[in-house]
């Protein structure tokens, strides 16, 4: 974050006085500092906290201890400075802190080394300790513009039995250019600088009140004669911060407090890339969730005794698990549990499933994911079926997909429409026969002699076979669904990576699925006649057969949350006025 914090003090003699001010640096160091970001030898970390490193490291060459002549810094004459306008001793190094997570270093001195950033101090302290207060004097207050920076300001009184009033006027300042940032940050500032000028006012008056016990001010001024009060103080009259205090390693602590508030109030403030509305997929992972844990709390509720709760839950988050994995997987990602037990012999993705298929069978098994029907592999590694599916969904929306991964008799298509199976399990001749079902055989192939390089263990899907049938076979040469050939030709096209080809499966689905969305309201939602639905059809370019049937299986896969939206917009009073 690009922005300083200064504490600043209304001298009696010389007026608003810059005491101490941190920045943050990027790189590299100001002008004098040392360039090595390691300790030597003989230095040591005063303080290690948050991933900040405190050292005194560079050298100061702050206008009020002596600049170097190469330095463009406005200087201050030792003349118009005094013991309660300065902080740092002449000499004094001053202090760094290296943040170790983002190469970011925090300076510390009682006036910036530029030029430009002096003088942009020096008027926001001008300003915090004379016109910008708020009623009381005593406050926080923001003012600013695009010049000169914004500032936070937050003036405050410490008390000193020697001062006119029996207390001093600091102010602690932030500034940065940039006002919306400063604004939102408005209530986390205020809590930090609170609490340090709590710290600071409580240590005061410690100090106050032990002055005040041994040696009262206030008999002994009203005992004196009148005269002006400048001329009765004495050269201790102007004290520094570290007397009124008592606390000598005070500017090393509000070193470290500064330096954390910027560090703290850059990293609570983060800028997001909105990507607009959930998508369908988001909305029913969201209510597949919500159901499952409705589940978990009435299994609880449904059993008695601690065995039984155990056993329940136990077998709920179990089904959650394997359903979070089927339905939350992508054409590259594999489920974690997964990919601790499943062996070499799986599908990578969709181009490598194309591959091992071939162009041909590939194409029909697509088509009968696309179109909604019932997809069953048969065969003996379970791994490697579990691999299919979790590749094969990728085309569908979630809301589509319904999957049993392996079992050992054959499940309904109304259950399932991925379903594995086990070499002994039978599937009825009716479904063999249906061409609303897609049979994969995976067998192992045998072993020839004369080509052994066939079983190598780069591909050990070669060890397999892979026979696709169906009651309703796909013709090379139909164009049949629009989806389908682009899928093929981004699968197809080996200038695309397997990143790329995943991206423009999902917006080929987002696009599919705002299409769904369109006729669901045409068809369901306003009930309008046929002829006005083809040429519905006809605008979203899907008035093919094989286009309309994918648009109502897909309609399945709508999340409740867009139905029960559509259906309430329509129910209430706004809605029916606006229609007619």
């Amino acid at each position: 974050m690009n922005a300083m914090v200064a504490l600043c003090h209304f001298c009696e003699l010389h007026g608003p006085r810059t005491l101490f001010c941190t920045e943050a640096l990027h790189s590299p160091l100001p002008q004098g500092a040392t360039c090595g970001d390691t300790l030597g030898h003989g230095e040591q970390a005063e303080e290690e906290e948050g991933g900040i490193q405190m050292s005194s490291r560079i050298r100061s060459h702050s206008p009020a201890e002596g600049a170097s002549a190469e330095s463009n810094s406005p200087r201050l004459k030792k003349s118009d400075m005094c013991e309660g306008c300065r902080s740092l001793a002449a000499g004094h190094p001053g202090y760094i802190s290296h943040d170790k997570e983002t190469s970011i270093k925090y300076v510390s001195h009682q006036h910036p080394n530029n030029p430009q950033l002096f003088s942009i101090v020096r008027q926001a302290c001008v300003r915090s300790l004379s016109c910008e207060v708020c009623p009381g004097r005593e406050g926080p207050i923001f003012f600013g513009d695009e010049q000169h920076g914004f500032v936070f300001s937050h003036t405050f009184f410490i008390k000193d039995s020697l001062a006119r009033g029996f207390q001093r006027w600091y102010s602690i300042i932030i500034i940065m250019m940039d006002r919306i940032y400063l604004i939102n940050s408005w209530p986390f500032l205020l809590s930090k600088i609170r609490g340090v000028i709590d710290e600071l006012q409580g240590k005061a008056l410690k100090v106050f009140e032990a002055e005040q016990f041994g040696c009262p001010q206030r008999p002994l001024r009203s005992n004196m004669a009148f005269t002006p009060f400048v001329h009765q103080r004495n050269g201790n009259a102007a004290r520094s911060l570290t007397s009124l205090t008592n606390d000598d390693s005070l500017w090393a602590c509000l070193h470290t407090s500064f330096a954390w508030l910027l560090k703290a109030c850059a990293c609570r403030l983060t800028e997001k890339l909105l990507e607009g509305a959930p998508t369908e997929d988001t909305l029913v992972q969201m209510e597949k969730q919500a159901d499952l844990e409705e589940e978990v709390c009435a299994a609880l509720e449904g059993h008695e005794g601690e065995q039984g709760r155990s056993r329940s839950q136990s077998d709920v988050i179990k089904g959650r698990e394997l359903s979070k994995c089927h339905t939350e997987s992508s054409s590259l990602s594999d489920c974690s549990w997964n990919i601790q037990t499943r062996r070499t012999a799986v599908f990578r993705s969709l181009r490598h499933m194309r591959q091992v298929l071939g162009a041909s069978a590939f194409r029909i098994l697509a088509w009968h994911i696309l179109m909604g029907n019932q997809v069953i592999w048969k065969g003996q590694d379970r791994e490697l079926i579990e691999s299919a599916f979790d590749v094969l969904q990728a085309m569908l929306p979630v809301g589509c997909v319904r999957v049993i991964p392996y079992s050992e008799k054959y499940e309904d298509a109304y259950r399932c429409n991925f379903l594995g199976l086990s070499p002994q399990a039978e599937i009825p001749p009716h479904v063999q026969s249906s061409e609303f079902a897609v049979m994969i055989d995976v067998r192992t192939a045998p072993r020839s002699n004369l080509y052994p390089v066939l079983f190598v263990d780069d591909e050990p899907l070669s060890k397999y076979e892979f026979e696709v049938t169906s009651g309703s076979p796909v013709a090379t040469d139909r164009v049949g669904l629009t989806i389908l050939s682009k899928i093929e030709a981004a699968l197809s096209n080996e200038n695309l990576s397997m990143d790329v080809v995943e991206q423009c499966l999902v917006c080929l689905k987002e696009e599919w699925m705002n299409k769904v969305k369109v006729l669901f309201k045409f068809t369901k939602v306003d009930s309008r006649p046929k002829e006005d639905t083809q040429k519905l059809l006809g605008i979203l370019g899907a008035s093919e057969e094989d286009n309309i049937k994918l648009l109502k299986f897909w309609m399945t896969g709508l999340s409740k949350t867009y139905k029960s939206h559509l259906m309430s917009s329509v129910r209430s009073p706004t809605s029916s006025e606006c229609r007619s």
